[in-house]
């Protein structure tokens, strides 16, 4: 395929609101062929309503659309797929009670009659291959058993399978929030060489090294509008961090804290002869790094169950959890926004049985402005915010809790960059005044903000690096450096 004269897609003039909230505001996109386009945008700037718009989910208000060149008043899912638009959303779309294969059937229906298994399985096999080498695993097994970055390795190259058409355009909305470095490398590649091959790749990503090494053009969205719209080659971090409207602040001098054995640990655990201990003083900031899927979520489960393991319980008052996938273990998604963050104050804010609805809007009002949830309605249903605010919502839940400690599985997925900024200060303030945080993360620039960091490798720690000690290449060392015999 060589690269076409006429979009893949376009959209002009694109307007769309939703009551007194301009999504988009007269917004210009194209894609063509041969092309990785970056759009990034602090949460809330527009970005998912215009996917929606480009995916046949939603229609514009005013504007035009055309598909290959030609234009279409009524644009619609199927339509989008006709012409070979695939989208992998940040919400990941998976049924958790099928196996990798039949998820396979119900994104290409093409799929069907006899020998149909044989044959999906066949293909979601060879691209898991051809995107993620060596990923292990089994397409015959349910999406339920396997961890949030495997589903969304599966969701990923199930969007790039062909099955009734070529795939001409991708949309990869935060790919690699639950991939580590070297999976995350790996897509990225893949990524090069389908562009490469003319195929179209539309990149939405807060990680914007990943942006600026991948794409060859980067429109960059503000309050509903296209504010720039610029080859690659003419951004630096800091041009497009100052595009998006946000200030790059350099990272903090990091500052052993006093580790002397006499001081009382107030979390701990014990490798039973296997690898490192783990102990955790008040006002530490811990990373906990390696490779994913090699015991981090494990320790941060099992600290969690170590002290009660429910919030109904008085010993579970010792710590909160951020939840690394909100749609499972994070959300409550019948609930409003208010309620989902006010959840863990329960016991503060309830008297004689009853919630206080003054204190609860006092306490969630409050932290609606210090971690600038997105919403003018906080009685809003959470799943109406956008997945960067529902995991802002959660942060809030376990900051805003009595809890002297906090245990984050991955907790800033999503999360633009100048609101990362904003809560590493926050961290930051929140420890020197004593309380703890135990940090997993699959981005090298978060764990680097940490105190201490744990590496883990097999399910073990194998390292233990200190202040100035941390970096990413003593980290990625311990990952893989061999057992001792």
């Amino acid at each position: 395929m060589t690269q076409g004269d006429n979009p893949v897609i376009s959209v002009n003039g694109a307007r769309k609101s939703f009551g007194a909230v301009h999504a988009l505001d007269g917004v210009d996109f194209s894609v063509r062929a041969g092309e990785c386009v970056g759009l990034v945008g602090h949460n809330g700037a527009g970005k998912s309503t215009l996917v929606s718009i480009l995916n046949g989910g939603l229609s514009p208000d005013s504007g035009t659309l055309a598909l290959l060149g030609r234009p279409v008043e009524r644009h619609s899912i199927a339509q989008a797929r006709s012409i070979g638009l695939r989208c992998v959303f940040q919400e990941l779309s998976l049924c958790p009670n099928l196996t990798v294969t039949e998820n396979t059937r119900v994104a290409h229906r093409s799929l069907r009659g006899f020998g149909w298994r044989g044959r999906a399985a066949r293909l979601i096999k060879d691209k898991l291959d051809e995107i993620f080498p060596d990923n292990g695993i089994d397409v015959g097994r349910s999406i339920s058993g396997f961890s949030i970055a495997q589903r969304q390795m599966i969701e990923i190259a199930t969007a790039f399978t062909s099955s009734d058409g070529s795939v001409r355009l991708v949309v990869l909305d935060e790919p690699t929030s639950s991939l580590d470095a070297g999976l995350a490398g790996q897509l990225l590649t893949f990524v090069r060489r389908f562009v490469a091959a003319g195929g179209a790749v539309v990149l939405i990503s807060h990680i914007l090294g990943e942006v600026l090494s991948t794409t060859d053009r980067i429109v960059v969205m503000k309050d509903g509008k296209v504010v720039a719209d610029r080859p690659s080659a003419e951004f630096s971090t800091e041009s497009l961090v100052g595009a998006m409207g946000s200030v790059v602040r350099a990272r903090e001098a990091r500052a052993a804290r006093d580790a002397a054995a006499s001081q009382t640990a107030v979390l701990s655990h014990t490798s039973a002869g296997r690898g490192l201990d783990f102990v955790a003083r008040p006002g530490e900031l811990i990373g906990l790094a390696g490779l994913a899927g090699h015991g981090q979520t494990r320790m941060l489960v099992d600290l969690y169950m170590a002290e009660g393991g429910s919030w109904r319980t008085p010993a579970a008052r010792k710590v909160a959890f951020v939840a690394g996938d909100r749609a499972v273990d994070g959300n409550l998604p019948l609930w409003s926004i208010v309620k989902n963050m006010s959840v863990t104050l329960l016991p503060e804010i309830a008297r004689f049985g009853l919630v206080d609805r003054a204190a609860e809007a006092r306490v969630t009002a409050d932290w609606h402005k210090r971690i600038a949830v997105r919403t003018e309605n906080m009685d809003n249903p959470i799943l109406s915010l956008s997945g960067g605010n529902q995991q802002k919502v959660l942060f809030a839940r376990a900051l805003a809790s009595p809890a002297p400690v906090v245990l984050m599985d991955d907790p800033m997925r999503g999360v633009d960059i100048g609101t990362k900024h904003e809560v590493y200060a926050m961290l930051r303030a929140e420890a020197a005044a004593g309380r703890t945080f135990v940090w997993y993360s699959t981005e090298m620039d978060e764990v680097c903000q940490c105190d201490r960091v744990y590496v883990f490798r097999e399910g073990e720690i194998v390292a233990e690096l200190v202040g100035n000690e941390i970096s990413e290449e003593r980290i990625l060392s311990a990952s893989f450096a061999e057992k001792a015999a």
